[in-house]
């Protein structure tokens, strides 16, 4: 009984942080979430609660994957250059899948994912849909050079440091792809000089 009573409470905390929070956005939203879940967790040794920097990692994931795949999207849209284009769709297509799978296993540990992109990556997201043509595959493929870059650094890190086996084992299945993206986003940029 005394565990129902958390989980309500928990999930109560969830909902009032997401409605008090208008300035928040969907990311801040479930880091919230995540450290009242853990903190819930510490107090109640009945409930096991995926550790704060591990569910941390898990919306950073999240978040840059949907941000991948909407980006993407832009790409096949507003390309000019086939290469840029076709970039895009195996964007939208690796990062989907890795977006279900990071929301399948966020659901099994009682993580909180974002429900839409953050702030940033939503300022990313106008400042692209503003440009066309060659301007806009310039910006894109300077974005995903460095996005990708940062992404490699987040899992490379994640695979030494998360606690938890699953998101572990998550980071050190998605860093190869990763990786491979950088290199391939390189080989365009290259091509564009």
């Amino acid at each position: 009984m005394k565990k129902i009573i958390y989980i309500a409470l928990i999930a109560g905390m969830a909902g009032g942080m997401q409605a008090c929070s208008g300035n928040k956005d969907s990311k801040q939203s479930a880091d919230s979430a995540n450290t009242a879940k853990a903190d819930t967790a510490k107090k109640d040794s009945s409930m096991s609660a995926v550790d704060k920097d591990d569910a941390k990692f898990a919306v950073a994931a999240a978040n840059g994957g949907m941000a991948e795949v909407e980006l993407g999207k832009l790409a096949q849209e507003k390309a000019a250059n086939a290469q840029v284009k076709d970039f895009g769709t195996m964007m939208v297509s690796d990062h989907s899948k890795a977006n279900d799978e990071m929301k399948a296993l966020a659901k099994s540990k009682g993580i909180t994912l974002p429900a839409a992109i953050d702030t940033k990556e939503q300022k990313v997201k106008d400042d692209l849909s503003a440009k066309s043509g060659a301007d806009f595959d310039k910006a894109y493929v300077s974005n995903m050079i460095d996005d990708h870059k940062e992404d490699i650094k987040e899992f490379e890190d994640a695979t030494k440091n998360l606690k938890d086996p699953d998101l572990k084992a998550f980071a050190l299945k998605t860093l190869p792809t990763l990786k491979m993206h950088l290199e391939h986003i390189q080989k365009i940029h290259d091509s564009m000089k």
